[in-house]
């Protein structure tokens, strides 16, 4: 069922909770107000905080089609905008001369029509939906080069796009755009002008203990504290790549499949591949480090509850 664009800052903190997503206001109040304001949001963060996961939310909760665009290096109109069907469009033609009818003009435009034309992402994001502009996520911008960018910016200026043999295609309405970037590059003033943007940080201990109740609700309460605490202490070290929300949820929801009811060093060195991802890591966790990191934790855990 389609639902209206939430009307407050709270409605949208009640929206995204629909879906299972703990905010924070801030992203709340920014979000609101792209949906208000009808401007895209351009969330930059580290991989896992949850960026990609605000689209899927929106759709699901709006109840609109979620359209998403996964960005790679070397991505160009025909994989983002659209194409044409050249191996129809041959069959069509060797059929016409089979058949003798051959007149250029009209077999010109007879092949360049829509039912030759295949939608990519950005082109499909402008087609009218029966429950309401789409939600369009253009995910990982940043692993595109400065082309499609200038290019992706001429086409968030109106929502239309030029198909030479067609015309001009303009979106009836504006669709919900969110835009992704885990900021291996910087993007270009000029795109982020046209956004309202937001950095998506890591959640604070009490907000990812909320998050992992509503993701891993298997998990006793006890083992996610420690599970939380154990993440924050990770992310404070230099490592190559700290564990995310979303390896938190999957060593919290593994933990529980293992039956466990509290952590042990053992139980944390078997299972670190579950939240680590690069071996270096892995080697500097395993063993006395990860054991100490854990009493630390439970120490601090005790301090609280005797205060």
């Amino acid at each position: 069922m389609t639902r209206r664009i939430p009307a407050s800052i709270d409605a949208t903190l009640e929206l995204l909770r629909g879906g299972d997503y703990v905010a924070d206001r801030s992203l709340a109040t920014v979000l609101y107000l792209a949906l208000k304001l009808g401007r895209p949001l351009f969330t930059e963060g580290e991989a896992g905080v949850g960026k990609t996961e605000i689209a899927k939310v929106l759709a699901q909760t709006l109840g609109r089609r979620l359209i998403r665009l996964q960005c790679y290096e070397g991505l160009d109109a025909a994989s983002a905008v659209y194409e044409w069907n050249y191996a129809r469009q041959m069959i069509e033609i060797r059929l016409a001369e089979a058949q003798g009818t051959v007149d250029r003009d009209m077999l010109g435009n007879d092949v360049f029509n829509e039912r030759f034309l295949i939608r990519r992402p950005l082109l499909e994001a402008l087609q009218p939906q029966p429950e309401g502009p789409p939600v369009l996520l253009i995910d990982e911008l940043d692993r595109t080069d400065e082309p499609f960018e200038a290019y992706l910016l001429e086409v968030l200026s109106d929502f239309q796009v030029t198909i030479p043999e067609l015309g001009t295609v303009k979106a009836p309405e504006a669709p919900i755009v969110v835009i992704t970037s885990n900021r291996t590059r910087e993007i270009h003033d000029a795109l982020k002008r046209r956004c309202f943007y937001h950095w998506v940080d890591y959640p604070d201990a009490a907000r990812e203990q909320q998050i992992l109740a509503v993701k891993a609700p298997g998990a006793p309460a006890r083992l996610t504290r420690q599970v939380v605490g154990f993440v924050q202490e990770l992310r404070r070290m230099d490592l190559f790549k700290a564990p995310g929300v979303a390896e938190s949820i999957d060593w919290a929801t593994a933990l529980s499949e293992l039956n466990v009811l509290d952590l042990d060093p053992r139980t944390i060195n078997d299972t670190l591949g579950v939240l680590l991802k690069y071996q270096d890591d892995i080697q500097r966790l395993q063993g006395s480090e990860a054991a100490q990191i854990l009493e630390r934790v439970k120490s601090e855990m005790l301090v609280g509850q005797a205060g």
